[in-house]
């Protein structure tokens, strides 16, 4: 067993991160929403789908690696844990009783728009839908006899689109580019990065991501970094602001990660699902907006910071949304881990009901 990565792997991994940071930078230059997220995200799936390099035929991007930069996310979120956080929690009973409608109608809608429109048998159609809980919905529906190809296209496609459709939605709305540099540097602040606080930031990534895990906590890479810097920070021991540039090579490695998932994909198929997809998440967007302005009018929290709780894309990516807008990431990442356990709960109920498992 290789505890260490091999020197191909390193190059291989170093290659793609370059292509995806030419991605960003033609992003950057465009004035594209998310642009080292959403860049690298294109560039890498242009590069695995229609160049198809034979440098890349036997690799998949080390999964320890996004890990990694995920944790610093997560230390990055913990950072912005504010007492405007903790005066919210006469609130969060509201807003979580509004993410189980979220779940229970995003589920049924995307099921029924998989059947009726995909032509999808109902297993299938069953776990493409779940707006959350990727790999549980993968592993219970390859049990439940679900065509594992269209459900695993389904899922990720789910969250590419989602975070590509919103940044622009809401730049198209604020009538400036979601995630530009000054948005990133109002997120983690002017003061300059030490090496010293580098090596904490990475310390504090590394412990909480074992904590986590040691005490089996969802989402344990972005969860435990953020609960450990949430304290640090509250209690005044450190300040982990993350620098700019290492938030936008978070973006760039979550982007060129995603992007990889299209190996090996079937264009026909990828066609087929992306459509779906599509109107999967406008029709949860919809749903999300419209509990989003009901949730404003009851809490008085800001409609936009709803808005992006409520968006089904997965929970790191979601949360660099957060950061480039400042929008309360804490909260944001909370509601989102909250939003993957009851889709697990609902998705294990909901199966046993109709027997499907």
């Amino acid at each position: 067993m290789h505890v260490f990565p091999s020197l191909r792997l390193i190059w291989q991994t170093a290659a793609i991160l370059a292509l995806g940071a030419l991605g960003g930078f033609a992003a950057t230059w465009a004035h594209v929403p998310m642009p080292w997220m959403l860049g690298g995200l294109l560039s890498s799936a242009l590069v695995i789908l229609v160049w198809e390099p034979t440098f890349l035929a036997d690799y998949a991007f080390p999964l320890p690696f996004r890990t990694a930069f995920v944790a610093l996310i997560g230390v990055m979120i913990g950072t912005q844990v504010t007492a405007e956080l903790v005066s919210l929690a006469g609130q969060l009973p509201w807003t979580m009783g509004g993410l189980v409608v979220f779940v229970i109608f995003a589920h049924l809608g995307n099921t029924l728009i998989f059947q009726r429109l995909g032509g999808y048998d109902r297993a299938t159609a069953f776990y493409s839908g779940t707006p959350g809980g990727l790999m549980e919905s993968i592993v219970m529906g390859e049990g439940a006899g679900a065509d594992i190809r269209i459900l695993t296209a389904q899922q990720f496609l789910r969250i590419i689109v989602v975070i590509t459709l919103l940044p622009l939605g809401l730049s198209l709305w604020m009538g400036a580019p979601v995630g530009s540099a000054a948005g990133l540097r109002a997120a983690s602040g002017h003061t300059p990065v030490t090496a010293q606080t580098l090596l904490l930031i990475f310390v504090a990534a590394g412990a909480g991501l074992g904590l986590a895990r040691l005490i089996r906590l969802p989402a344990a890479q972005l969860s435990g970094p953020m609960i450990l810097a949430a304290l640090a920070t509250t209690t005044g021991v450190l300040d982990l602001h993350l620098p700019v540039w290492l938030i936008a090579a978070a973006q760039l490695v979550i982007g060129v990660s995603l992007g990889m998932r299209f190996k090996g994909t079937n264009l026909a198929l990828l066609r087929r699902c992306a459509w779906l997809a599509l109107v999967s998440v406008i029709y949860m967007l919809i749903l999300g907006g419209i509990l989003s302005v009901i949730l404003w009018q009851i809490t008085g929290i800001e409609w936009l910071h709803l808005l992006i709780s409520f968006s089904p894309g997965g929970v790191a990516e979601m949360s660099v949304v957060a950061l480039s807008l400042a929008a309360n990431p804490a909260l944001v990442s909370l509601h989102h881990v909250a939003r993957i356990l009851m889709t697990v709960v609902e998705l294990s109920v909901m199966a046993r009901l109709l027997r499907l498992r």
